[in-house]
């Protein structure tokens, strides 16, 4: 369970008296998510969540998170919004940490994802994108490119304590990655983190997204990359280029890829396997003492590099230039 605060009775209730949201009558953890505390919160007027921020999230941050969750629900694309507390603000402080309430949206998220989720996924993430071109505050991806190297040193030494020779593999990687990303494709504030545990869907169809936690600026395709790889493998890691195919078309029907975008599709996808492969090896071999948490397997993300690897075009993701 991904709850590495404990909130008192008398500090929640305490807390609550911030806001106009009704008598409390239930709280639990929730389990997904590996970033923050989270706890479903019931009221008299309603259901809510409550995210206590960790440490591995800078408070700065929260204002750009926040106000994006709420610009993107004014422009009519549905995710959660802050809940504002009685003097306007969205931000407070609860057993030390940095903590909010935002709104309970109701969906659940697939586990098994069929073609016609991922046509909705890249269809859902192409109106993130036009939505947010208007977003004026600016956020830096800090786990871009340039940053994978500096995370991969803090991990190197234990690496091969995972698998023999992974080391070696992730260093000759990123150097390809360094002489190979791409510069210069249209760029945007980007989710950086649709999982599928972060998209809900009601009877089928799309019903809105969650946790805004990573989003930041930087190359739109990067974020349709970071999608395929974490909607069109299947369970035992094979590629599914059916699943690709309508993802990228499901994207391209609302917001169509330049040609630049779609070349570089290959290497944005490796370089998007690298980012996750480096942030679960980091977590995998550093677990909070008793947190109630079971870090990702970093090798998944091995395995879908390995893939990536050997594509030469984005005819392998069933598109035709």
């Amino acid at each position: 369970m991904a709850v590495y605060t404990d909130v008192s009775d008398e500090a929640l209730q305490q807390f609550l008296t911030l806001y106009d949201i009704g008598d409390l009558t239930s709280c639990k953890g929730i389990a997904e998510g590996v970033e923050n505390s989270n706890f479903l919160l019931g009221t008299d007027r309603g259901q809510f969540i409550l995210t206590l921020y960790e440490k591995r999230v800078d408070v700065d941050d929260l204002p750009f998170f926040l106000g994006f969750m709420d610009h993107l629900a004014a422009k009519g694309l549905a995710c959660p919004v802050p809940v504002h507390d009685r003097n306007g603000g969205t931000l407070n402080r609860l057993e030390g940490r940095p903590a909010a309430i935002i709104s309970f949206l109701n969906g659940m998220w697939v586990k098994r994802p069929h073609v016609e989720h991922c046509t909705m996924v890249g269809q859902a993430l192409a109106e993130l994108h036009k939505d947010g071109q208007d977003f004026a505050t600016v956020r830096a991806n800090n786990l871009n490119q340039q940053s994978w190297r500096p995370l991969f040193e803090q991990s190197r030494e234990r690496a091969n304590e995972v698998r023999r020779g992974l080391a070696q593999t992730i260093d000759a990687e990123l150097e390809f990655l360094d002489e190979n990303w791409p510069v210069d494709l249209p760029s945007g504030v980007i989710h950086a983190d649709m999982f599928p545990d972060n998209v809900f869907f009601l009877n089928d169809r799309f019903s809105g997204l969650i946790d805004f936690y990573f989003a930041c600026n930087d190359m739109l395709a990067y974020d349709l990359a970071i999608c395929l790889n974490a909607w069109c493998f299947e369970r035992d890691n094979a590629f599914n280029v059916t699943k690709a195919r309508a993802l990228i078309e499901g994207y391209s029907s609302v917001r169509p890829l330049t040609r630049e975008e779609l070349q570089a599709l290959p290497v944005l996808a490796r370089g998007a396997a690298m980012r996750f492969l480096l942030t679960r090896l980091h977590d995998w071999l550093r677990v909070p003492p008793g947190a109630l948490v079971v870090p990702k397997n970093p090798l998944e993300y091995m395995k879908k590099l390995g893939f990536h690897m050997d594509v030469d075009s984005v005819g392998a993701y069933g598109i035709d230039l």
